[in-house]
């Protein structure tokens, strides 16, 4: 009996993802968990175990196609069962015409059953609007890139499609064995399908004549156009000794999620100085114990974190999601905090710390160590990176002095860490008394979504982390 594999939903919020690999191809063997398929959801890479032992009989959808959660992927029949090769689905050829009649000198109406020029099936051949009968014309002969009839949709017996492939070579009677695959196998994928049709345009199929007059309909419209193919390496300006390198398909979805997030947010910007004093005494008193019990050091970043958490929860607005076009706000009933995690080579990546509200200063710190080396170990799991409510970008570490990020939609508000450097300023004394001491002084930055809220709840909300910062005892946040 065949197993069908679907597109499993792969995260709480993944609706669709994209065939990076298949590790195993058609009539291969398979055992029970070991990886079926290697599934790219946004910024994670995931291999799908198979859930059955036995024999690939069909990869239903190639390398590089994108498919809904749901969607048939692959076949498994039994271990010992051979692959049954599909041709591609085409319509039964039309029956040989009987010779064209003479053309009538006025419209007549046909006698039942008459001869008829030789047509492609309606499923097979695009929709055209009724016409008033006249007498027909010699059509002119069509340029032949693509077959005229049913048959245009056969290809090779030993190629495997998928149902999109072989619905648009039906709709657009394509002759499939013309067009140069670049799936596994030289097999067709979607894209080579669209990319084909973009420079080898459809010909309309001359309209037939009607038996009887009707009255003129609204035509159907067309099937979209293909996406518009990416800029030829000419239209890119070169200098001498410039060297040209592919975009990877992270840093191409990082860019193509930040230009669509100034697009659509008010962005505004916010900062505010914060004396971390209080901080650094505790980092400095817990340093060692911590890093001997832990086994990493203790940064500026969980108690931002947690400092931020309690503010999140006194200003949920700053914790909702922000849906224009509904007309819509949703504010969150528990903080998930999105850590921002620089992955060399790749890009960065924001991890979802889930249920941060409900964890300390150590249990924050274990978490984001936790995230961090799974983001650069490349073992995130898909929640990893999705469902996060509100985002920490970190950079201070690298030395940034102010930073201004750019929102991660829907959420309204993200967080920016800078440089921390010991520098003078003034401090009060417990009797009143100003004087000029050495703390260690940062600033933190908010980009936050002016349609979501105000310029007086972003100030407050950041005031409100700051107090924390300066004014908690931290100390009893170590136990």
């Amino acid at each position: 009996m065949a197993t069908t594999v679907s597109m499993p939903q792969l995260g709480e919020t993944v609706t669709e993802g994209t065939i990076l690999s298949w590790p195993k191809k058609v009539g291969d063997a398979i055992r029970e968990d070991e990886v079926l398929v290697e599934v790219s959801t946004d910024k994670v890479d995931t291999e799908i175990p198979s859930p059955v032992a036995g024999t690939i009989l069909d990869i239903l959808v190639s390398e590089g196609e994108t498919v809904k959660v749901g969607t048939p992927m692959v076949v498994i029949g039994e271990a010992d069962e051979a692959p049954t090769e599909q041709p591609v689905e085409a319509a039964t050829p039309p029956p040989t015409p009987a010779p064209e009649p003479e053309p009538p000198s006025e419209p007549v109406v046909p006698e039942p059953a008459p001869a008829v020029p030789s047509v492609a099936p309606a499923e097979d051949r695009p929709v055209s609007s009724p016409t008033v009968p006249r007498a027909p014309e010699p059509a002119p002969a069509a340029p032949q890139p693509l077959a005229a009839t049913a048959e245009a949709v056969r290809t090779d017996d030993r190629r495997f499609l998928s149902p999109v492939v072989r619905k648009l070579a039906r709709e657009n009677r394509l002759d499939l064995s013309v067009i140069e695959g670049t799936g596994r196998g030289g097999r067709v994928t979607r894209n080579d399908v669209l990319a084909y049709l973009e420079h080898h345009p459809v010909p309309e199929a001359a309209p037939a004549p009607e038996a009887t007059p009707a009255p003129a309909a609204t035509p159907v419209s067309a099937p979209a156009a293909p996406p518009t193919a990416p800029a030829a390496l000419d239209d890119i300006p070169l200098l001498p000794g410039d060297e040209v390198r592919d975009l990877s398909r992270l840093r191409a979805r990082i860019g193509e999620n930040m230009i669509m997030a100034k697009r659509t947010a008010a962005h505004v910007w916010t900062s505010v100085e914060v004396d971390f004093e209080a901080v650094e005494r505790v980092r400095q008193r817990y340093r060692t114990s911590f890093k001997e019990r832990e086994g990493f050091s203790l940064t500026y970043l969980p108690f931002i974190a947690r400092a931020t958490v309690d503010a999140l929860k006194e200003f949920p607005v700053v914790n909702s999601s922000f849906y224009l076009e509904q007309k819509k706000a949703v504010f969150h009933s528990v903080v998930n905090l999105g850590i921002a995690v620089n992955v060399v080579d790749r890009g960065l990546m924001v991890t979802s710390l889930k249920d941060a509200d409900g964890l300390r200063l150590v249990g924050l710190a274990r978490r984001i160590r936790e995230l961090s080396e799974k983001a650069r170990g490349g073992t995130l799991d898909p929640d990893d990176v999705t469902g996060f409510t509100f985002t920490i970008t970190n950079p201070g570490p690298y030395g940034s002095f102010m930073s201004a990020p750019i929102l991660p939609l829907p959420n309204v508000g993200i967080l920016s860490t800078d440089t921390i450097v010991k520098r003078p300023t003034v401090v009060t004394t417990s009797d009143g008394q100003d004087m000029i001491a050495i703390h260690p002084i940062g600033y933190l930055g908010l980009t936050w979504d002016h349609r979501a809220f105000d310029g007086v709840t972003a100030v407050e909300f950041l005031t409100r982390i700051k107090e924390n910062l300066e004014q908690w005892d931290w100390r009893q946040e170590m136990s």
